[in-house]
């Protein structure tokens, strides 16, 4: 009998199984006819299964955002389909696996933001898709049956602007991050002959989304792409937006820049379609941004200012504004009177890029970091805005006299006054989180309450802290820059401390908006939606004595267990006590838990009120942030007040180095006087143990104007043309200078033709890059500029490069009459001495011979060796008739058999040109 009952089982299991099978493949028909009465589109065609709703709304969503990672909330997770999940895998390390029809990958909600950041910094554009319903909302609806709403809130190409949920550490708020631009560029050749040379007009818009700012810039650049290059190492962007077509030089220069940068350091290139740049697609695009999508009455004045700049800049703005968009940015762009041209030659020298990177203004030339530059040996800054504003101080020194002494003043107040009142305010300093950055991100209404609270909280105790310096300031500090800046501060953060006082600071820094604001008179909606709640609560509470009295137990309380609110527990010895009508929740071996008819319902209701109430008090912190942002303005000026003052106690730290001495700058004076100037740079690199050898500089346009500096291979000539140059640099920014004493008349640009290398990516030979850099020089060079040449002419033939050296050099002598530095190995060149004496002068590295030493070499009368020369690094009158290049070659441990040989041959030739020179004499 067991057995047949066994028998009837297993048949019945089995009868059950193809029913449901039967049932499972009569629905996936219908389903399958259905989706093939409407749209093939649902059918995955490589596996003839159809797809899910959740992949039908990621393939929608793909669609819009082809190229970027998305990764979609789905409850208490992120998830990642197809090729963005093998993507997820390999980048974030986390599994992937095939699940219906696409591969996919999944990260907890409270990881998102740590996961976002590394995949931007590894070059992708990343996509958040949130549910836009919460759960009880969406069972109360008419679609509880359908599927969740999702919508692209966060799209991050660039390191993020700021946190994306409320749950990371407000720490991270700190962290300091580079300048982050976001650089477009729109070219426009003007004509047919234009193009074939070329030449072509560029405009640009560069935007920094962590602070707001916005910066553009036009000009006329030739073939060699010098302008656009000088403009992106002075930006640095991480990623820049080009037309799907470019010309031919201008890609050659993209290519050569990016191909410089490490793989987790590269810039990224953000492809569009040529229409964005087309002049007619421009224009209607920013039209409609100003006059219908600014929320402002002042549209029209808006776009006439717009439409007043130049071509290429309103192609690329348009382009800029398509692209921020998708990101919900646009907001920085509503105000054009705060953009700023970027090149003004007027209030700035002109360092093109060749000169930046030749002077490792920004970075050194070895592995393009920060240590080495001129910008490491002057940062002492103490905040992120004061670093980013001191990079912008380095890459633009000053034109007038008068601003730059107005630096000089502060900083030398601040060197040698001995009131404690500048200790105090550099403390102030200290420590202080990202506030510009900060501020940006609550002006987009991007941040969470956490980061808020941090920066209002930060900016209140400033304005709190320097309005009690405020009667020291006035009696301590003199200089106008200095008390300037700091007397404003107070004033313009006046208004934060007002929105201090509204928030509930325990409330802000666990980021719940339910508790945010302390008094709900200006909250109505939330003081209603609490009522409401309130109301449902003392129902529930008053139901619990009609509860006491049907199960008779006075003292029965309601019960919370793993998120479940109002249950009612029961011994299992007393169940038949409780109504039928009553659901159990969940038990155990002892006891059981229940809802009675009237809980269910109400605690539906809660539910319901409770996410209300969260999407009442988010909509109301978003309004919130629009009325802090009234005072944007203000706050940003304030912002920039404090990293003015950053960095003067910078340039005031570097002052206290030691024999740096304030220079004399003056207007319309031609000259560079140094005395005992040493490189700022190498200075500091080699410390107290092994001194820089100082040398004096004496340029003057009234009298010798010209250096032609000969001397032995490695015997400090680069090192000291640099030298003049970055203390020249240095004088204009405001800082003092590594020297005993110093005067500058002020240098309108400093250009430079120095090194030898090639450049593939652009197509150039070392010769022809050496020629490119030498003819932009003869171009932009005037009667104020400073010119350093090194070894100009070396790339080609001996006759050929002295011909060029000679023809350039008078050409800077006699026409342009910029004060030059000439490094030459041609002695030929150096007769320009003669040919104009008050003019130029011959100088060389001086350098001893060690006679006896190469004397001891010799094996045999007839056998020439090297000679040993020992270096002095010291600028000395004259010239020096030989390059000791074979003494180089004995350092660099070529063979002592190809170091006689060489050195045979050297003799012989010298021989030979000496009795040349004879015959013609």
């Amino acid at each position: 009998f067991r057995n047949c009952n066994m028998d009837f089982l297993c048949l019945r299991i089995n009868y059950l199984g193809r029913f449901f099978e039967l049932i499972q493949f009569s629905a996936s028909l219908k389903s399958y006819e259905n989706t093939q009465n409407t749209s093939d589109t649902n059918l995955n065609k490589r596996t003839k299964s159809i797809y899910t709703p959740l992949e039908l709304q990621f393939i929608e969503m793909k669609k819009q955002y082809k190229d970027a990672v998305l990764c979609v909330e789905c409850g208490y997770k992120y998830r990642f389909f197809g090729e963005d999940a093998e993507i997820a895998a390999k980048e974030l390390n986390i599994y992937c696996h095939q699940d219906h029809n696409f591969m996919t990958a999944s990260i907890p909600t409270h990881r998102l933001f740590v996961h976002v950041r590394r995949l931007v910094a590894k070059g992708y554009k990343v996509g958040v898709i949130k549910q836009m319903e919460t759960a009880a909302l969406k069972a109360a609806g008419e679609n509880k049956s359908s599927l969740f709403s999702r919508k692209l809130t966060h799209l991050l190409n660039v390191n993020p602007l700021l946190k994306l949920d409320d749950s990371v550490d407000v720490e991270e708020v700190t962290t300091d991050v580079p300048d982050n631009y976001l650089l477009c560029i729109c070219e426009n050749g003007e004509n047919v002959k234009d193009r074939k040379k070329g030449d072509t007009v560029i405009g640009i818009m560069a935007i920094q989304p962590t602070t707001g700012e916005v910066i553009f810039d036009s000009f006329r650049d030739c073939a060699s792409r010098l302008e656009l290059e000088s403009r992106v190492l002075r930006l640095q962007p991480v990623e820049i937006i080009l037309p799907s077509s470019l010309s031919d030089q201008s890609e050659k220069l993209i290519n050569s820049i990016t191909s410089m940068r490490l793989r987790d350091d590269r810039i990224r290139i953000e492809r569009m379609e040529n229409l964005h740049f087309e002049y007619s697609h421009a224009f209607q695009l920013i039209t409609d941004f100003y006059a219908k999508e600014v929320p402002d009455t002042t549209g029209p004045q808006k776009l006439s200012a717009i439409l007043s700049l130049d071509k290429p800049v309103i192609c690329s703005l348009a382009a800029v504004i398509a692209y921020l968009k998708e990101f919900n940015l646009e907001k920085m762009l509503y105000n054009p009177s705060n953009f700023k041209r970027l090149s003004s030659e007027t209030e700035y020298m002109t360092i093109n890029g060749t000169t930046m990177k030749n002077l490792e203004i920004l970075q050194n030339q070895t592995d393009m970091k920060t240590k080495g530059s001129l910008l490491w040996v002057l940062d002492h800054t103490k905040t992120s805005f004061g670093r980013r504003r001191l990079k912008k101080w380095v890459t633009q020194p000053l034109m007038k006299s008068s601003e730059i002494n107005a630096r000089l003043d502060a900083v030398s107040e601040i060197l040698l006054s001995e009131s404690s009142v500048f200790g105090q305010i550099q403390n102030l300093l200290c420590k202080l989180p990202d506030i510009e950055r900060g501020l940006c991100s609550v002006f987009h209404k991007k941040c969470s309450t956490q980061e808020f609270f941090l920066i209002v909280s930060t900016l209140s105790r400033l304005d709190l802290e320097i309005q009690a310096l405020v009667p020291v300031i006035h009696s301590h500090v003199k200089t106008p820059l200095l008390q300037n800046a700091l007397l404003e501060i107070p004033e313009l953060l006046s208004p934060v401390k007002h929105y201090l006082k509204i928030l509930n600071e325990e409330a802000a820094k666990t980021g719940d908006k339910t508790q945010l604001f302390k008094d709900l008179t200006d909250f109505p909606v939330i003081r209603k939606r609490k009522e409401e709640i309130l109301d449902v609560l003392s129902k529930i509470q008053l139901h619990l004595l009609d509860i006491r009295k049907k199960i008779k137990n006075p003292s029965a309380e309601y019960v919370t267990v793993s998120g479940q609110e109002f249950m009612i527990e029961v011994k299992n010895s007393h169940k038949s006590s409780v109504p039928s009508d009553w659901v159990m929740v969940s038990s155990t071996k002892a006891v059981s838990r229940f809802h009675s008819p009237f809980i269910i319902e109400n605690y539906r209701h809660l539910n319901q009120l409770r996410e209300q109430l969260v999407l009442d008090c988010s909509a109301e912190w978003l309004n919130f942030l629009d009325h802090f942002s009234e005072h944007y303005h203000p706050v940003s000026k304030a912002i920039g007040h404090l990293a003015t003052v950053d960095c003067l106690f910078s340039l005031a730290q570097v002052a206290k180095q030691g024999d740096y001495c304030r220079p004399t700058v003056q207007d319309n004076r031609q000259e560079i006087i140094i005395k005992n100037g040493r490189h700022p740079v190498i200075d500091v690199l080699l410390g107290e143990q092994d001194q820089y050898v100082p040398n004096t500089t004496n340029l003057s346009g009234d009298g010798e104007r010209v250096m032609i500096i000969t001397g032995p291979n490695m015997g400090g000539k680069s090192s000291y043309i640099k030298q003049v140059a970055l203390i020249t640099v240095m004088a204009q920014i405001g800082s003092y200078v590594p020297a005993e004493e110093s005067i500058i008349g002020v240098v309108d640009g400093i250009f430079t033709r120095m090194g030898a290398a090639d450049n593939i990516y652009k197509g150039r030979s070392t010769f022809m890059e050496e020629l490119t850099d030498t003819a932009e020089i003869i171009r932009k060079a005037t009667s104020r500029s400073l010119v350093i040449l090194d070894e100009l002419g070396r790339g080609t033939s001996t006759h050929d490069g002295i011909a060029i050296a000679y023809a350039a050099l008078e050409h800077f002598i006699r026409d342009v009459e910029s004060l030059t530095l000439f490094v030459t190995h041609y002695p030929s060149v150096c007769e320009l001495e003669k040919v104009y004496p008050e003019k130029v002068g011959n100088y060389h590295m001086a350098f001893l011979v060690n006679e006896e030493e190469s004397a001891e070499q010799k094996g045999s009368e007839d056998e020439e060796n090297p000679e040993f020369i020992t270096f002095l690094y010291q600028i000395t009158k004259g010239v020096s008739a030989r390059s000791y290049g074979l003494n180089v070659a004995k350092l660099a441990d070529i063979p002592e058999e190809i170091l006689k040989k060489a050195a045979h041959k050297s003799k012989e030739l010298e021989r030979i040109m000496n009795m040349k020179r004879s015959e013609q004499l």
